[in-house]
């Protein structure tokens, strides 16, 4: 009974802990990501950039993270634009703005390597992205606004991706499915029969 108790007051520590962690601001890290390693970021990356981009896209890095950003500001401007806010509309607002402040560092700390044509491209980019909220933010009807709010599914995971390159100036191109050992399909590659 004693082990019981010691066990359910660790348990009970834990999850307490783990409540204040997720009270403070910026993205609630899920599955001990801070404990990747680089095998693991690997993969991930290398599934990313796998899949493919959504019409209109931008393929390069740099021009990615802008109209990232751009989608997700503009989601985020859609969500404040709602009079019924529920907590969960809020906090994903809140999200939003917090991985919107994510991108722009990473343009930031990427912008003095990039070219004129690289930095046209995001503009290009970014406003292409701008244009897609536009016409919803225009209107007067909430209840549209509010079901587009609520059909938008996050970004492709290549941005999160791409931000982190440019950001790091990473420049080797990232890795292939094959290269960390996947086939197309994200099952693990195994050796043809014999």
């Amino acid at each position: 009974m004693l082990k019981f108790a010691a066990v359910a007051l660790a348990v009970t520590h834990s999850l307490s802990t783990t409540a204040v962690t997720q009270d403070q601001d910026g993205p609630i890290v899920t599955g001990a990501r801070s404990a990747e390693t680089a095998d693991a970021l690997k993969v991930r990356e290398a599934m990313a950039y796998a899949r493919p981009l959504p019409r209109g896209a931008p393929t390069q890095d740099y021009p990615l993270v802008a109209w990232c950003d751009a989608l997700v500001t503009g989601h985020a401007d859609l969500g404040e634009s709602l009079t019924d806010h529920s907590p969960e509309d809020l906090e994903l607002v809140r999200l939003g703005r917090l991985e919107a402040q994510d991108f722009r560092s990473a343009l930031a700390a990427a912008e003095p390597r990039q070219t004129a044509a690289t930095k046209a491209a995001a503009q290009q980019a970014a406003a292409s992205a701008k244009a897609q909220w536009a016409a919803l933010l225009a209107t007067q009807d909430e209840a549209a606004r509010s079901q587009s709010f609520g059909l938008f599914y996050g970004l492709p995971g290549r941005c999160e991706h791409a931000a982190r390159r440019i950001r790091a100036n990473i420049t080797t191109p990232p890795a292939t499915l094959a290269d960390v050992g996947l086939t197309e399909t994200g099952a693990p590659a195994t050796a043809a029969p014999n």
